[in-house]
């Protein structure tokens, strides 16, 4: 897997990135060519939180078009994350605890049990040696500090293919985590929708974990097809660390939350150069593998 280098930028409009995005097309299957792997290498072999900051306040006077048209005038610029309330349902995926190298991205969806995350099957499971164990979501983390808890995994749901064949059709994996403090995660942090059929062109915004580095990246661009099962963004910086992360459209400030439509991973694992990115479409098969992990 080529490991890319760290580099991110601030910007004026970071506040209104931090609340708008933009996709990209998908690339094509292939399951003939070597993964890539988005997740960091030296990934584990199988075996009372309050949100962050960003409320209401900081969207004032931003409405979606204002925001869209600002986006629009620096597309595909990546930057560090602000503390948001958006991006606090995203964290890194550590192996036992937030001590040591993070390894890959997740974020909160929505569920009746209110204790659900989504990311890359291949970060959780992988096909020749079966499921990754003893694993921890920390939403917001930030050099160090875990702002918004440590979330054990208990469960986690992927598709019979990506379990027998790694399919990048359907690299997505759905987790439940553990209660804390006698609370579930969406209680405490909210919880992006999660949206089937969407479409390949929509502006969305990914934020990730690289492995080389301890604060969030993000990026807002517009999506695109690279086949019918694989969608594609151009967003400079996305390595090691950063498969599973979100990309998140329709963004609404009456909730601070948005649509999650892809996690990078599918083809080549993710992508197997920095500045694109891929995801598996989320389709009928996202459904149902949904529909697994709460039923």
């Amino acid at each position: 897997m080529t490991i890319r280098e760290l580099a991110v930028g601030v910007c004026a409009l970071a506040l209104a990135l931090a609340c708008a995005g933009c996709t990209s097309s998908a690339g094509p299957t292939n399951p003939g060519t070597p993964p890539s792997d988005r997740s960091a290498p030296g990934s584990p072999a199988p075996g009372g939180p309050t949100p962050g900051g960003g409320g209401t306040d900081a969207m004032h006077g931003w409405t979606k078009d204002r925001i869209r048209a600002a986006v629009a005038e620096h597309p595909g610029t990546t930057r560090t994350a602000a503390p948001t309330a958006l991006n606090s349902l995203v964290g890194a995926v550590f192996t036992h605890s937030a001590v040591g190298d993070h390894f890959c991205t997740a974020s909160v969806v929505d569920s009746a049990g209110l204790n659900l995350i989504v990311t890359a099957a291949h970060c959780v499971d992988d096909p020749r040696l079966g499921p990754r164990s003893d694993l921890v979501f920390v939403p917001g983390y930030r050099a160090g500090e875990t702002p918004n808890g440590v979330w054990p995994l208990l469960s986690v749901t992927v598709d019979p293919r990506w379990e027998e064949s790694g399919d990048p059709d359907i690299d997505v994996a759905f987790a439940v985590v553990a209660p804390q403090n006698g609370q579930q995660v969406q209680q405490v942090l909210g919880a992006n929708l999660l949206g089937i059929d969407r479409g390949y062109r929509l502006p969305v915004k990914v934020t990730g974990y690289p492995s080389s580095g301890n604060l969030p990246i993000t990026c807002s661009n517009t999506s695109d097809e690279q086949s019918p099962t694989q969608l594609r963004i151009d967003c400079p910086d996305y390595t090691g660390g950063t498969s599973g992360s979100p990309w998140v459209t329709d963004f609404d400030p009456a909730t601070m939350t948005g649509t999650v439509v892809g996690v990078i991973g599918g083809y080549q694992q993710g992508g197997n150069t920095p500045d694109t990115s891929y995801s598996s479409y989320f389709g009928d098969d996202v459904q149902a593998l949904y529909d697994r992990a709460t039923g």
